[in-house]
């Protein structure tokens, strides 16, 4: 099967809840409906204004039988969400009146269903900005332990089978940190190795990606590649990774082995660890473009539990695809 087909058929036999926390918008509302119908969530929950998401829902012609709406603001448990959500942020200075008013928003609510058990997956970003969706996400479900950063990924599919793991790979960071300092570098190859289990289902092998092989050329941004493998070292973090490492040499055993001969990953990288967003994020697009690959994502990876932003472009078809690989996540 493809990639979105994998994800589909891992929603559908692991039965987890969504939360969609933008319920009125009509593209959602109509995910919503295919993603109940084909199983892809056992339970699918729109946050928003009963009345509005009624409207909507009559206006697109979307059954809404067997979707749950929740209108925050009604809901019974609020007190319940509002001291859970001022004991997270009491530490900068939330106080109980403030956390009932903001713990209504939608978003905030959807990422506290996530942590207080309610919901398995949460997906946003049609109306919400991608900062929005990491400010919820950092502030209530937190992240993976052992980890201080969040990030992204890109599976990129449908490329010559001998690359990767039959034409896939994952790349990361493309799109949420732009220059990431060793630690958080470090922190985005943990995250990305877990997508990859996750993703491609097989073990990572995480090359961390430089214009310079081994020491060929000195420069601060080799440095702090270099420092990163150093930190992953000491982190014995169980995968298989190496650094710093040109695109060649990291892809290509004849070049691995004149450049880095001995290298552990040697004709085996599955996951590649740009050392910033603009490498990162222009590789994506090339190998896109220029590779004729697919693109699925940008995913984020890091956090506690399974979080998703969307482009506020996203079709219906992305939002179905987006939620499948983020319900994938909560097996």
């Amino acid at each position: 099967m493809d990639f979105v087909s994998t994800m589909k058929a891992k929603a559908v036999s692991i039965r987890k809840r969504l939360v969609l926390p933008e319920g009125a918008d009509p593209r959602i509302l109509r995910a919503a409906r295919i993603i109940l119908d084909e199983d892809i969530a056992v339970n699918v929950t729109l946050l928003g204004k009963v009345a509005d998401i009624q409207e909507t829902a009559k206006k697109e012609g979307v059954d809404l039988t067997g979707i749950t709406i929740v209108c925050p603001h009604a809901e019974t448990n609020v007190n319940d969400y509002a001291n859970e959500y001022y004991e997270l942020r009491k530490h900068k200075g939330m106080t109980k009146e403030q956390a009932k008013v903001e713990i209504v928003d939608p978003l905030r609510w959807g990422a506290m269903m996530i942590r207080k058990g309610d919901a398995d997956a949460i997906v946003a970003g049609i109306e919400n900005t991608t900062g929005d969706v990491l400010r919820a996400g950092l502030s209530i479900i937190g992240i993976v332990p052992g980890l201080k950063t969040v990030s992204s990924c890109f599976v990129m599919a449908g490329l010559d089978p001998k690359w990767g793991i039959d034409g896939a790979l994952i790349f990361s960071d493309c799109a949420v940190i732009p220059d990431p300092l060793p630690d958080q570098l470090a922190d985005i190859a943990e995250g990305a190795a877990q997508s990859c289990r996750e993703f491609l289902g097989v073990d990572p092998v995480v090359a961390l990606m430089s214009f310079s092989t081994k020491g060929s050329a000195s420069h601060d941004d080799v440095k702090k590649v270099q420092a990163t493998v150093e930190i992953l070292k000491s982190r014995n973090p169980g995968f298989v990774f190496d650094g710093e490492l040109q695109a060649d040499a990291a892809l290509v055993p004849s070049v691995t082995d004149q450049k880095a001969p001995g290298s552990l990953v040697r004709g085996r990288v599955n996951t590649l660890i740009f050392p910033d967003l603009n490498s990162g994020n222009i590789g994506y697009k090339l190998v896109q473009r220029l590779g004729k690959a697919q693109a699925f994502g940008p995913f984020l990876q890091g956090f506690a539990s399974p979080i998703s932003d969307l482009s506020r472009g996203a079709s219906v078809d992305d939002i179905v695809t987006t939620c499948a690989v983020t319900l994938s996540r909560a097996g």
